[in-house]
């Protein structure tokens, strides 16, 4: 007897996983002025007015907050356009990304 062929092909299970996710913080500092913090906010965030505003009270009574969460690759690129800001205006601003 012949074999038959399909045309019927096995599926290979791939170990296709969302991105891991990273949250950018922002840090208090005794230089940089709330109102650059909410340009930042605003500009490189997207965040609207009130809300950069309620993030800029956060990091200035808590020292820090969490500004958003990002794939790898758009925490790295928001950070680093926040950081360059901040050096143009001469200020110190820090933010950092980290793994959720």
């Amino acid at each position: 007897m012949a074999k038959e062929q399909s045309n019927v092909r096995e599926r290979q299970r791939t170990g296709l996983r969302e991105p891991r996710r990273y949250k950018v913080t922002i840090y208090n500092d005794d230089f940089t002025t709330m109102e650059f913090v909410v340009k930042v906010l605003m500009q490189v965030f997207f965040k609207s007015q009130t809300e950069a505003e309620q993030l800029m009270l956060q990091v200035h009574h808590s020292d820090k907050a969490v500004v958003g969460i990002y794939t790898y690759d758009m925490a790295v690129s928001k950070v680093q356009k926040a950081t360059s800001m901040a050096r143009e205006e001469g200020f110190p601003l820090r933010l950092t990304y980290e793994p959720e």
